[in-house]
């Protein structure tokens, strides 16, 4: 398992919980959603890029 990815995905998540937590009490709760989407579509495409790293890996395998 790749630890770096591991650190990566908690490092956004840190980030965007902190700055949700910061807009919230700023009375932002429209710009604290928004983060917190943007940081999900972040993670969601550093995985998928992963899966898709995983796959060419599997063609290369199987001789595809």
């Amino acid at each position: 398992m790749q630890v770096d990815l591991i650190f990566k995905v908690a490092a956004i998540g840190i980030v965007v919980a902190v700055l949700n937590q910061l807009l919230i009490r700023s009375g932002r709760e429209e710009q604290a959603l928004m983060t917190t989407l943007a940081g999900l579509i972040v993670v969601l495409m550093i995985l998928l890029q992963e899966i898709n790293r995983l796959f060419t890996y599997i063609k290369t395998v199987f001789g595809f």
